[in-house]
């Protein structure tokens, strides 16, 4: 929908080379010269200090003139995206970008099987996700970087907002090897929790803070543990758990796989319940959009159906 000879404007003016530009736009230089000029005689005026650009490849550079079109012709673009957008909203069609940010767990564990189904339904979403802990994908929904999160922890920002996607449940894995694992019930006390070595998440993370609110509710502060190590993810966890470096706590949604193989076994502390929400975080104030809240929706339908 957008203005070629606009488009082609804007394709030299990213690449400042009419070459590279004709590469992008799969087109001839010749062509991509002839579209400048025609644009050029209809603005009357100059919009590319050439000095050699067009015929030895060398770097061009835009021209006052050219500099105050590009804006207009930036926003222009974007214009024709969101129309675009609108008109397929009329058609109940999803189309465009969407850009997703979703903390470890959550990326790893919960949203393949979605984004798979979810790109199956709506192919012509062009998708890309972040990963990171939680505090990264709240700083990158605040910087909008993307335009909306997925979160394991409390967001500790009064500039974004959030809303529940499934609840999920964090629970003590030890090795099959390990002592408490043989134990009939598998069930410890606190005061014992203080004597193994504990594998923790690193500090940002949300697991890590979810798990620090439920011990200090239960009167087990963290300095009372024995932290072993610190650890960037659920998978890094895991698999300390498995080389016997240490006991950790993690989601049910991780563990699905490697209690099936029987590496790792669960173990219930008394009077210990760890249970949290992934959820959306977006900016406070504004309302997810277009292919963002089409996720939204087949997210939470999808999350709840597993």
């Amino acid at each position: 929908m957008e203005n070629f000879r606009l488009r082609v404007f804007r394709a030299v003016a990213d690449e400042m080379s009419f070459r590279k530009a004709a590469e992008v736009l799969h087109l001839s230089q010749p062509a991509v010269s002839q579209h400048i000029h025609a644009l050029e005689e209809e603005a009357g005026v100059q919009l590319f200090d050439r000095a050699r650009g067009e015929g030895h490849g060398s770097q061009i550079s835009l021209t006052e003139a050219g500099r105050v079109l590009l804006g207009y012709a930036n926003t222009a673009a974007e214009t024709m995206v969101e129309a675009r957008r609108a008109l397929a909203a009329l058609n109940h069609e999803v189309v465009g970008e969407l850009r997703l940010g979703a903390s470890t767990t959550v990326a790893q564990y919960v949203l393949p099987r979605i984004l798979g189904a979810f790109l199956r339904q709506y192919p012509q979403v062009k998708l890309s996700l972040v990963s990171g802990n939680t505090e990264r994908i709240v700083e990158s929904v605040a910087d909008k970087k993307v335009a909306l999160g997925i979160i394991e922890g409390p967001a500790m920002r009064r500039d974004v907002k959030t809303e529940r996607m499934v609840k999920d449940e964090m629970v003590l894995i030890v090795s099959p090897n390990h002592t408490l694992a043989l134990r009939k019930g598998a069930v410890i006390t606190p005061a014992e929790l203080a004597k193994l070595p504990l594998l923790l998440r690193e500090r940002g993370s949300g697991s890590r803070r979810v798990v620090e609110r439920a011990l200090k509710k239960v009167g087990i502060p963290l300095r009372s543990l024995g932290v072993a190590m610190e650890l960037d993810s659920t998978e890094a966890i895991i698999s300390g758990v498995e080389a016997e470096l240490g006991v950790g706590f993690v989601s049910r949604w991780a563990i699905g796989k490697v209690l099936r193989l029987g590496t790792v076994r669960v173990v219930a502390v008394e009077g210990l319940e760890i249970v949290r929400d992934f959820s959306f975080v977006r900016l406070a104030g504004s309302e997810v959009r277009g292919a963002a809240a089409a996720f939204q929706r087949f997210a939470m339908v999808s999350a709840d159906a597993k």
